[in-house]
């Protein structure tokens, strides 16, 4: 399984969180997944908010175009992203295809 999968009108991209991590910041790929790490806490789906700040400030797009498919309470999760060529999430992510 690829971190990063091409859809129809989306792109799928598979994601390992570190909660309460010292900065936010992307740490490469581990098991078919994109490492990332959070200051924010697992509590109240504060970590999901964050990651999804985060995922949309580094691609340059709205939040709105970010939805989180699995994963609610895992640190494994599984997001959707509208609007965003996969090319662009290739290179933000340095993720070969």
């Amino acid at each position: 399984m690829m971190a990063i999968e091409e859809r129809e009108e989306e792109v799928l991209v598979r994601v390992r969180v570190q909660p309460k991590s010292s900065r936010n910041e992307i740490r490469g790929e581990v098991d078919g997944r994109i490492r990332i790490a959070l200051t924010a806490p697992p509590v109240d789906g504060a970590a999901n908010k964050a990651l999804i700040t985060f995922i949309a400030k580094t691609l340059g797009i709205a939040k709105r175009n970010i939805i989180l498919l699995q994963g609610e309470t895992s640190r494994e999760k599984t997001l959707s992203i509208k609007q965003c060529p996969v090319t662009a999430v290739l290179s933000r992510f340095s993720v070969d295809a």
